[in-house]
């Protein structure tokens, strides 16, 4: 605490003027340096709020990107099931129309073989009566047969 000069009216007026002119600029000076903090406060609060705001929209965006994401993943193992079930059925019918065509085939060729078969045995059956023909042929007969011609 400062102690002023005594005079015989009391204190001496001067630096009483002074002291309290210095106490009013000193508060003067912490007044406007506690009004700044206080503004500098207000604006460091009012960006903390916003740099919450987009944390909260960032937050808000990964978890519709998260879900986004499972969504896509679910539709293409969905997807990839229906195309190999797809596959499967087609596999099975191609398999299927390859054996049912293996089954005509080798109808076709049974078939062929029994009409081959039965052409062998009426060819050989026309040859022996043709070849008895000729072994029941005597010459006699050819010889009365060259008479003809003449």
């Amino acid at each position: 605490m400062r102690k002023f000069n005594t005079s015989i009216p009391g204190y001496n007026k001067n630096e009483v003027n002074s002291f309290v002119q210095n106490v009013t600029n000193e508060y003067e000076s912490m007044l406007n340096n506690l009004k700044a903090r206080d503004a500098e406060i207000e604006k460091l609060k009012q960006e903390l709020e916003h740099y919450k705001t987009i944390e909260n929209t960032l937050n808000r965006a990964i978890l519709i990107a998260e879900e986004s994401t499972h969504n896509i993943k679910k539709s293409a193992i969905t997807e990839a099931k229906v195309i190999v079930e797809d596959a499967k059925k087609n596999a099975s019918r191609i398999i299927n129309n390859a054996l049912i065509k293996s089954e005509e085939l080798e109808k076709m060729a049974q078939s062929l073989k029994r009409r081959v078969s039965t052409y062998k045995r009426k060819y050989k059956d026309y040859l022996e009566t043709e070849l008895e023909t000729v072994e029941t042929l005597n010459l006699d007969t050819l010889e009365d047969f060259s008479k003809f011609d003449n």
